[in-house]
């Protein structure tokens, strides 16, 4: 019932061998070059898809990846759990307060960078025909919902890795970004879920009632989930009868993703979101030493086996030499940019910051990273947006992480501060290579 042939089996496992090795190969020669890792990730995938050796070999890209019926099958059982781990551990690194004196700069923030954004990405639609990326769900609202997303949203796994790559993950400003955009993708993740709604079994067929009850869903599902679950977690994680916290420690805290993004699903608000909001409850209701202990279990099996073969499976999926419009990508490219940019920038000037933290914090909250995968993913799948916006999503969330990055590295290699507070700062940066040797590494620090 549940078996498969020897041979098939064999060949999904040289697959999976061959992409994840790529994955993790071009991942760390990306870093390296100085590039985020997801870039090297998605490039595995690349190569190997469509867009290279499918294109080179199409016999060899068949049998290897589509060489039987259930192949792809299992691929996107890989691609999904390597997505829900990812929203689950951008969930764990969700915080919830700033510091006193960074208040006014994080509201003002979140402020300017969610409903500005997602406003002009809303009415930007007007300026091209979106029908044209319509997915085979044909459903208009859901489209535009997307593109607004597309421009605003932040990633918070990516950012923070360009973070803890360049040692400044104590910074001032990086627990502040950090900060802004675990809010920001909250409240970017709503309009997601609604998207979601609204395609769930409706057709094309969107009134008045179909939004509300997608309103209403979303928004009680994100209210019991930061509002009630910690709460529940708390009490029952902690009672001595509670037999399968005992029974495995990680094991338990994987059954409550997995059931919270189920009952996502099944209330019709998408299940990344359910994913996103376990790792948010999960935070909030751990003790620092619980918690230190799970997210080393959860990051040690997610980033180096299903969130690499999720980013290459991304890649695997694209083709960039049929289903891309690399003049539109560019225009794109450029807008998205320049609307966050421009509003972080000014919404900076108008709360007293100075024009070089203004700069900053402008180019990292333009880094889409992670997130702006899953939504292209996750929107692709739904039947939102076809092939082609889809690729121009993916890219899009890759250049502008590449941006940031750049740009925080060349403030540091300077000598520039980020911004008041960070003058004197340490870098802290922990080796990652592994040697075979007898003397283990160790955490190095050097003084801007």
């Amino acid at each position: 019932m549940f078996t498969l042939a020897g041979a098939d089996l064999a060949r999904f496992l040289l697959a999976t061998v061959i992409l994840l090795a790529a994955a993790h190969l071009l991942g760390y020669l990306a870093e390296k070059l100085a590039i985020p890792r997801v870039i090297g990730e998605v490039a595995g995938g690349v190569l190997l898809g469509p867009t290279c050796i499918g294109t080179l070999f199409p016999g060899f890209f068949h049998w290897l990846f589509l060489g039987f019926s259930s192949e792809g099958n299992l691929f996107g059982l890989v691609y999904y759990i390597g997505e829900l781990l990812l929203l689950y551990t951008a969930g764990l690194k969700f915080q919830a307060r700033f510091a006193r004196s960074d208040v006014k700069t994080g509201i003002a923030i979140i402020i300017g960078s969610t409903v500005i954004p997602f406003l002009v990405g809303w009415f930007a639609t007007r300026l091209f025909n979106p029908a044209q990326f319509l997915g085979p769900d044909h459903n208009l609202l859901a489209l535009k919902i997307v593109v607004a997303i597309s421009i605003a949203v932040t990633s918070i796994p990516v950012i923070s890795k360009i973070f803890s790559d360049l040692g400044i993950m104590h910074s001032r400003f990086a627990k502040i970004v950090v900060t802004i955009a675990g809010v920001h993708d909250i409240i970017l993740w709503v309009a997601l879920a609604i998207a979601a709604g609204l395609v769930s079994g409706h057709g094309t067929s969107i009134n008045g009632w179909v939004v509300s009850k997608s309103l209403i869903v979303t928004f009680a599902f994100l209210a019991v989930c930061i509002g009630v679950m910690p709460w529940l977690l708390r009490k029952v994680t902690s009672n001595r009868a509670n037999m399968l916290f005992r029974a495995s420690f990680l094991g338990y805290f994987l059954i409550i993703l997995f059931a919270l993004s189920d009952i996502a699903g099944y209330l019709g608000v998408d299940v990344m979101y359910g994913a996103l909001l376990a790792g948010v409850a999960t935070k909030f209701s751990l003790p620092d030493r619980w918690f230190a202990r799970l997210e080393e279990g959860v990051q040690g099996i997610s980033f180096s086996l299903f969130i690499p073969l999720y980013f290459a499976i991304v890649g695997l999926q694209l083709n960039l030499v049929k289903d891309f419009n690399l003049e539109f990508f560019v225009l794109y490219l450029l807008f998205a940019t320049v609307v966050q940019s421009v509003v972080v920038y000014l919404t900076c000037r108008a709360i007293r910051s100075d024009r070089l933290t203004s700069i900053n914090f402008a180019a990292a909250m333009n880094a889409r990273g992670g997130p702006g995968i899953v939504l292209s993913s996750t929107a692709f799948s739904l039947g939102i947006i076809n092939q082609t916006f889809y690729a121009i999503l993916v890219m899009l969330a890759l250049i502008t992480s590449w941006m940031a990055g750049t740009w925080l590295r060349i403030i540091l290699i300077r000598g520039k501060r980020l911004m008041p507070g960070d003058e004197h700062l340490v870098i802290q940066r922990v080796q990652q290579d592994v040697w075979l040797s007898e003397h283990a590494e160790t955490p190095s620090s050097s003084q801007l």
